[in-house]
């Protein structure tokens, strides 16, 4: 499909419970198959989540009229978006005892409202009232690329360490609290921990960070908006980052332009590993290795499995190619204080 289609997008979830889930993932796959919608479904007992997106309009409301119809959910709340960029190359479903890893599987939250703020509500209390606490409850380097105005960092790896944050902050059980998350599963969730923990002034943001900013774009969040797809990140108008692309060595947000020393290909690398010897100049990590092995040797990128299937998507012949077959690969694996760790696997190019 070409990159100039309009694609339509939509993040979804559900608490509900499911049985059956292969007979689920099997209706959803041939639905998909059949609109030629993409996207990733996390389907489990306690209920699904998702992104997916259509280029064009009528799958892409034939889709959300299916799982409205199928999982008997008339209100289903759909956050919309649309983007000139693919977010993904194919449609997957996968099952997972959590549809978000919180650490705390069968919890379910409860039916209806819980403390759910609207974005008109949120932007009331972040501009009229002082005398409260706003914590993002995102990864670290979510946090880094974007955030509402004055919210706390937690510097968390996962989810699943937020609570333990929350405790060690010393925060009055009866002070005012903002949690807030990219689409808002995990503050649902989340607060639940939290209110078992004796705060019962916990407040969390209807429809995430996403929700917000269609309402009110370049308001109180600054920055953009991480996503787990292949937009990267969406700026205030949801449309795909122009600034942020994936690090090829640690998969974090990177905008560091480099030019690859062993095949000159132009890549953006992420701030931590650009003070890394072996990855600051490379592409890839087959280019890191292989640069370190012959500093003085150029070579061909190696192309990756999704390269490889768009060039056949575009008539091309990738066997026409140099082919690169890489028996150990040197990569790095950087925690949220930026320190590195050398790891090896072994990779094998298509």
């Amino acid at each position: 499909m070409s990159e100039s289609l309009n694609y339509y997008v939509t993040a979804y979830y559900r608490f509900t419970k499911l049985a059956d889930l292969p007979a689920i993932q099997k209706a959803l796959e041939d639905k998909a198959e059949e609109l030629n919608v993409k996207g990733l479904v996390i389907l489990g007992d306690e209920g699904y989540n998702s992104t997916c997106a259509a280029s064009t309009k009528e799958s892409f409301e034939a889709w959300k009229t299916f799982i409205r119809e199928y999982f008997n959910s008339p209100d289903q709340f759909f956050k919309d978006s649309e983007s000139t960029k693919s977010p993904f190359r194919r449609f997957k479903v996968k099952v997972r005892n959590e549809i978000v890893t919180t650490g705390i599987p069968g919890v379910m939250p409860p039916e209806g409202v819980n403390h759910h703020l609207s974005p008109t509500e949120w932007n009331k209390v972040m501009k009229e009232e002082t005398d409260y606490v706003m914590i993002d409850t995102r990864n670290w380097y979510e946090y880094k690329i974007g955030t509402f105005k004055g919210a706390l960092n937690p510097n968390i790896e996962k989810f699943t360490e937020f609570p333990q944050y929350i405790e060690s902050q010393g925060i009055p059980k009866d002070k005012k609290m903002l949690i807030f998350c990219t689409g808002g599963i995990r503050c649902e969730k989340g607060i639940l921990e939290l209110q078992d923990k004796g705060y019962n002034n916990v407040f969390q943001l209807d429809g995430g960070i996403l929700n917000y900013m269609k309402e009110y774009p370049n308001d109180q969040f600054e920055g953009e908006c991480f996503v787990f797809d292949h937009r990267v990140a969406v700026d205030q108008n949801l449309q795909p980052t122009t600034k942020f692309g994936l690090c090829p060595h640690c998969g974090q947000p990177s905008t560091i332009k480099i030019e690859c020393k062993r095949c000159d290909a132009h890549e953006l690398i992420c701030e931590d590993c650009i003070k890394v010897d072996y990855a600051k100049d490379t592409c890839s990590k087959n280019c890191a290795y292989q640069l370190e092995k012959h500093p003085a040797r150029k070579g061909q990128k190696q192309l990756v499995p999704f390269e490889i299937e768009k060039m056949k998507a575009e008539g091309k012949d990738p066997s026409a190619l140099p082919q690169i077959r890489v028996t150990r690969t040197k990569y790095i694996s950087l925690n949220k204080n930026g320190e590195a760790e050398t790891r090896s696997t072994k990779e094998t190019a298509e």
